[in-house]
């Protein structure tokens, strides 16, 4: 009576797996979404380590869920599975899902960050296997494995900063300014010149990290000269970075650029209550309205939602895909989820407040750049203002390792309370 009371259920298994890899579908999203706080993020990785748990008790059972779940191989199918194999120590399936993932690019994400997901100690002798592997994706997975967990990967790093694999040099360099190793600032500003652009970019943007503002900075403003994958990354560091000054002659550039979300962006990330006035004109544009809401928010550091700065959504508009068949348009909103800001309540606002801002004085969600205010966005800010919050401690102090924003959050909360 007792085995058959133990039996694992077939349905409630494969439910199990079905909600793990949903819900690490949404978390791909909400990382970086405007409008998640991090115990927001808190309460959906709770969801999905409930749904993990019951895959681990189930066993043998709920590996063979997951790796069912491949025949269609999504970031959460991957996800799933090579979280119970990397918990069961199961070397033949991390195998085949190392198989899985160069054979589906796309659904490599969900490879590797199951090794940011499983705590530590599962990860012992794994990771180390990766760090020693000579297949370039394997170590590029064990390197990114360390720096979600913020340990150094040792004389691999060093090792793959010249490697032939220009996908596995770039990933290098990238860690390199995430764990903020200054050693190896040389190596960085070495490779600047480098014939691939993701290499080119990533040295570029750990030496900045780490405290060069001199070649680095000008080989990121050559990636805002035309568009490509590193642009808007490359403005949002270079807009933190330069003086006011400076950062005005930037926007200035990107404004002659026909997209004029960049510019609008790039005026909230500069921080200047100059552009105030001016991002209140762009809420008048029903395609800007939001992101111009966004940055006066980085600004000001006001919650629009919060505060009732915000209107309804206008009838009838459709910036995203639609239930029309004959409408081509399938790219996402890039604003959904942000508050409609409302101009008139906002402009109000601003006068009654606007002494309280100095031109020319740089401004992050309401207040000039400090460690203490950084560390209190971490703390409380949505994930986009999370995301800044942890580049500007890295500036403010080069050397310092970049906070994992995307990190599980109760990991996150135990390094954020050892911060003060």
């Amino acid at each position: 009576m007792l085995a058959n009371f133990l039996e694992p259920i077939p349905h409630i298994i494969q439910q199990h797996a079905e909600e793990a890899a949903h819900l690490r579908h949404m978390r791909s999203t909400l990382v970086s979404a405007p409008h998640v706080k991090l115990h927001h993020l808190r309460r959906l990785d709770d969801r999905l380590a409930a749904h993990l748990d019951g895959l681990a008790v189930a066993g043998e059972y709920g590996s063979n869920a997951c790796e069912a779940a491949l025949e269609s191989p999504g970031i959460g199918e991957v996800f799933a599975a090579t979280v119970r194999a990397i918990m069961e120590k199961d070397e033949r399936r991390l195998d085949k899902l190392f198989a899985l993932a160069g054979a589906v690019p796309k659904a490599q994400p969900g490879l590797i960050s199951a090794f940011g997901w499983v705590s530590a100690p599962y990860l012992e002798g794994t990771v180390a296997t990766l760090l020693a592997s000579m297949e370039p994706f394997r170590r590029q997975t064990g390197i990114t494995a360390c720096v979600m967990h913020r340990v150094d990967p040792g004389a691999t790093l060093t090792q793959s900063l010249t490697h032939s694999e220009p996908s596995l040099r770039a990933r290098a360099l990238r860690a390199v300014g995430e764990l903020g190793q200054r050693d190896l600032l040389v190596s960085c500003l070495s490779v600047l010149e480098d014939e691939d652009a993701g290499v080119r970019f990533w040295a570029a943007w750990s030496a900045v990290l780490l405290g060069n503002r001199e070649k680095a900075v000008k080989v990121l403003e050559s990636f805002l000269l035309l568009p490509n994958a590193y642009r808007e990354r490359a403005l949002r560091l270079l807009l933190k970075v330069l003086d006011l000054p400076s950062a005005q002659q930037l926007l200035k550039t990107v404004a002659q650029d026909p997209n004029k979300r960049l510019v609008i962006q790039g005026a909230g990330i500069a921080g200047d209550p100059y552009y105030i006035p001016w991002l209140i004109k762009q809420m008048e544009d029903l395609k800007l309205t939001r992101v111009a809401g966004e940055s006066f928010s980085f600004i000001t550091g006001l919650d629009l939602a919060y505060l009732d700065l915000e209107r309804k959504p206008p009838e009838g508009v459709e910036f995203g895909p639609n239930d029309d068949p004959e409408d081509d348009n399938v790219a996402m909103d890039e604003d959904d989820s942000l508050p409609w800001p409302d101009p008139v309540k906002i402009q109000a606002w601003w006068d009654a407040n606007k002494s309280c801002f100095t031109n020319g004085v740089r401004y992050f969600m309401g207040a000039p750049v400090t460690r203490e205010h950084c560390i209190h966005v971490l703390k409380e800010g949505y994930q986009r203002q999370r995301i800044a919050a942890a580049e500007y401690l890295c500036l403010l102090a080069p050397g310092t390792q970049l906070f994992p924003t995307s990190a599980p959050a109760w990991r996150q909360q135990r390094w954020l309370a050892k911060m003060g």
